[in-house]
């Protein structure tokens, strides 16, 4: 007898699918540190930035890098910042302002302090939305620079 094969599609994120597959244990994000939130927020910004302009057509490697490094530097984001600002519900907000004010000992290389803590902002914003398995939320943020790099190419 043929085992019959289950292709429903499900609704889970990707942070959730991750969950799920390694029964990793469910957390208080809202407990978590900003600096924590803006690390991860940091590799989902870089994923979906990555996956849009690789989407966009083959190209060699080190053209690739150069187009995803415009887009994921603290200035980009901080211009990301000023176009989504609008947008953002009070607890976005306070998610941002918490990544923003948040201490680091580290600095970027090409940018300010003020960019520098609103790039972080926004990575703890994309953090957080990624790891309370809000996908849309955090996708429909993303479309201002998502838009920015389909309408360069």
């Amino acid at each position: 007898m043929e085992k019959e094969i289950d292709n429903k599609k499900t609704d889970t994120s990707f942070a959730g699918y991750l969950k799920d597959t390694f029964h990793l244990p469910n957390t208080d994000i809202k407990s978590f540190s900003p600096l924590t939130l803006a690390y991860i927020g940091d590799a989902v910004y870089d994923l979906i930035i990555r996956t849009s302009v690789v989407e966009q057509g083959n190209a060699p490697v080190n053209k690739l890098h150069k187009r995803v490094t415009k887009l994921v530097q603290a200035t980009a984001q901080a211009e990301h910042y000023h176009k989504i600002e609008g947008m953002l519900t009070e607890e976005e907000i306070s998610v941002y302002k918490r990544g923003r004010n948040a201490k680091s000992f580290t600095s970027a290389k090409n940018a300010g302090i003020v960019e520098y803590r609103m790039a972080t902002g926004v990575e703890a914003l994309i953090g957080y939305l990624y790891l309370t398995d809000q996908t849309d939320r955090m996708m429909e943020l993303m479309k201002p620079v998502i838009n920015q790099l389909v309408s360069i190419s």
